[in-house]
């Protein structure tokens, strides 16, 4: 088997996108190690030939894919800073976990197949730690610049990052009936604007 190649021309571009969407969407959806690369070639419509020609293997792709699944989930985040104005610090805040809970509407069992492979992958559960050190990062450096005072900040930032997960986690994936989610999703806004007080 020759080494993998980078594409150039549009097509072919295109092409090796829709192998890494379309077996990674195979892979969550049937486990990962229940899919090989002949799965992954019949479900995106290529030959097996074109995916050696992209990838090493399945893991090569199940990475593209992560890779690709983490920055849609943070950029959103991201872009929500970078358009609104920090001075309505609520309002940025309401809009972050909105945007957070709208990209994390990914199949349940896709879901658990992530968080799966992140316990017995190192690659993947880098990944996920990496992305959510940036959003860390771009919060605080937004914050930093717009003139806020906050002791220890990356230690709040990574705590307000943490909560906002847990909370998309818990409305998304658990759905417990007995929780009012508007309720705690108005806690959840009220704690993350009093860590935000430069105390």
């Amino acid at each position: 088997m020759g080494s993998v190649r980078e594409p150039i021309k549009k097509t072919s571009i295109e092409k090796k996108r829709r192998i890494i969407e379309k077996g990674f969407e195979l892979m969550c959806d049937q486990g990962y190690h229940n899919v090989t690369c002949v799965d992954i070639a019949k479900y995106a419509d290529v030959s097996t030939g074109i995916i050696y020609q992209y990838f090493k293997d399945k893991h090569d792709i199940f990475i593209a894919g992560v890779k690709s699944y983490a920055s849609s989930i943070m950029y959103p985040m991201i872009k929500t800073l970078d358009q609104n104005n920090i001075d309505n610090i609520k309002y940025v805040v309401e809009q972050i976990l909105e945007q957070f809970i709208k990209t994390h509407k990914m199949s349940k069992k896709a879901h658990e197949e992530l968080m799966a492979m992140s316990h017995i992958d190192s690659e993947v559960s880098q990944i996920f730690k990496n992305n959510e050190m940036e959003i860390s990062n771009k919060i605080v450096n937004c914050l930093n610049s717009n003139g806020f005072k906050i002791n220890k900040i990356n230690e709040k930032v990574h705590i307000i990052v943490g909560l906002i997960d847990n909370f998309c986690h818990e409305t998304i994936y658990h759905q417990h009936d007995q929780l009012d989610y508007d309720y705690m999703k108005n806690e959840i806004v009220s704690i993350i604007l009093n860590l935000l007080k430069g105390v």
